[in-house]
C-alpha cells in the first residue's frame, strides 16, 4: 500500500450505541411492557415510529416506519408515548460514564457517541468496563464497537447487537473490510449500494480495486471517500462539545486489593495513564483526587488542592501516595482512581520544574 494511504493504527475509537434506547427506557419504567412488542412515538393514522423494542423488530416494526403499517406487521404493537424529558435525564447518566474515561467524547445523540480513548492500554477493555457501568447506572444495556476511526468503529458497533460489542484491531482491518458488502458501508446508501451492484462492486474487495478516478467519474466527491474508507482512512478526530472541569483516570480491578503496597504499584500505573492524558490535552491541575470505591461499594474521596499545578507522572503519583496513606482504608478496595481539577485552562501557568508549565488544553493490544 502507498505510504500516504496507510491508516493511522494508533488511534483507539469507541463508538458506544444504546439498546433500542427510547423504547428500552419505557421498559425501565413500565414492567408490564417488558419482553413485549413496543413501539415509541404516535399509534394513530398519521403517528409514526420512533423506536422499537428488540421484540417488535422481530416483526419487522422499524424507526420512522408509519404506525398503520407497524400494526400491520405486528397486530399486539404497543405503543408508548414519546418522553424526551426522561431520555435527556438517562442520557446525562450514560454521558457521565464516558467523561469518567476521557474527556474526548463527541455525542451523536442522546444515546450514542465516538469516544477517543488511545491513551489507554486496552480500548476493549474500557468499552466493557464502560458497558457494565451504564448498565449498573440506568439499568439499560449498550453495545459497543472498537476501532482505528470513527468509521470503523461504528461499523462494529452494530455487529453484536444487542448488548454486545466487537473489536476491529489494526491488522484484522483490510481482511474485515474486504468481505463486506458494500451495503454495510456507513455513506452508502440504497441507491449507490444498486448503482455500484451495477458496476460489479459487491463487497469491499472489489470495492477495493477500482482507482480512485474510476470512483470520482462514477460518484462524484463522494468517490474518494469510499476509495479512502476501504483502505481503513478515515481520519476525523472526535471533536469533544464542551471544556472539561477535571482529567482523571481509574482502575477496577478483577481481585479485590487490601494491601497499600499493591495499591501503590496501581497509582503508579494510573499517574502514568493520566500523566498522558493530560500532556495529550496540555493541561494542568492544582487539586488532586483520590477515589476509592471498596469491596462493599462505598467509596470514599480524598482530596488536596496546592498552590502548583501537577501534570508529571511522578508529580501526580507523589500527591496520590500522601492520599493514600492518609487514612485507613475501611475495606479491601476494587477501584482506585486519580483525577486532576482546578484546571490551567485560562491562562499559562508558570511553576517549579518538573512540576508544570503551559497553559491550553493514555501499550495493550485493543
Amino acid at each position: 500500500m502507498d505510504k500516504k494511504l496507510t491508516f493511522d493504527s494508533t488511534r483507539k475509537i469507541i463508538h458506544v450505541d444504546m439498546d433500542a434506547f427510547f423504547a428500552a427506557v419505557e421498559q425501565l419504567d413500565h414492567s408490564e411492557w417488558r419482553g413485549k412488542a413496543l413501539a415509541v412515538g404516535g399509534g394513530g393514522d398519521r403517528g409514526v415510529v420512533s423506536a422499537a423494542s428488540y421484540e417488535a423488530r422481530k416483526y419487522g416494526v422499524r424507526s420512522a416506519m408509519s404506525s398503520v403499517i407497524a400494526k400491520r406487521l405486528c397486530p399486539h404493537l404497543i405503543f408508548a408515548p414519546l418522553r424526551f424529558e426522561r431520555y435527556k435525564e438517562i442520557s446525562k447518566l450514560i454521558h457521565s460514564v464516558f467523561l469518567e474515561y476521557t474527556s474526548l467524547v463527541e455525542p451523536l445523540s442522546l444515546d450514542e457517541a465516538f469516544l477517543d480513548v488511545s491513551e489507554y492500554p486496552s480500548a476493549s477493555i474500557v468499552a466493557s468496563e464502560i458497558r457494565e457501568k451504564i448498565n449498573l447506572k440506568t439499568g439499560l444495556t449498550a453495545s459497543a464497537g472498537i476501532s482505528i476511526n470513527k468509521f470503523l468503529a461504528k461499523i462494529a458497533s452494530d455487529w453484536n447487537k444487542p448488548n454486545g460489542q466487537k473489536t476491529i484491531s489494526p491488522d484484522e482491518v483490510i481482511p474485515f473490510l474486504e468481505k463486506m458488502d458494500v451495503k454495510d458501508f456507513h455513506g452508502i446508501g440504497s441507491k449507490t449500494k444498486l448503482k455500484m451492484y451495477g458496476l460489479g462492486i459487491y463487497t469491499g474487495k472489489d470495492l477495493k480495486l477500482r482507482s480512485e478516478v474510476f470512483l470520482d467519474q462514477h460518484f462524484g466527491k463522494s468517490g474518494t471517500y469510499y476509495f479512502k474508507v476501504v483502505r481503513g482512512i478515515h481520519n476525523s478526530p472526535v471533536k469533544p462539545q464542551r471544556i472539561p472541569k477535571s482529567f482523571g483516570a481509574e482502575r477496577t480491578f478483577i481481585k479485590n486489593l487490601s494491601s497499600e503496597l499493591f495499591l501503590e504499584e496501581k497509582l503508579n500505573l494510573i499517574a502514568e495513564l493520566l500523566e498522558k492524558r493530560i500532556k495529550k490535552n496540555k493541561i494542568a491541575g492544582r487539586t488532586i483526587t483520590l477515589k476509592i470505591k471498596y469491596s462493599d461499594f462505598v467509596q470514599e474521596t480524598r482530596s488536596k488542592t496546592g498552590s502548583l499545578y501537577l501534570s508529571s507522572k511522578k508529580s501526580i503519583f507523589e500527591e496520590a501516595k500522601k492520599l493514600l496513606y492518609k487514612e485507613k482504608l475501611l475495606n479491601s478496595v476494587r477501584l482506585i482512581g486519580i483525577s486532576l481539577s482546578n484546571l490551567n485552562t485560562k491562562k499559562t501557568v508558570i511553576s517549579k520544574p518538573g512540576i508544570i508549565i503551559k497553559n491550553s488544553q493514555l501499550s495493550l493490544p485493543f
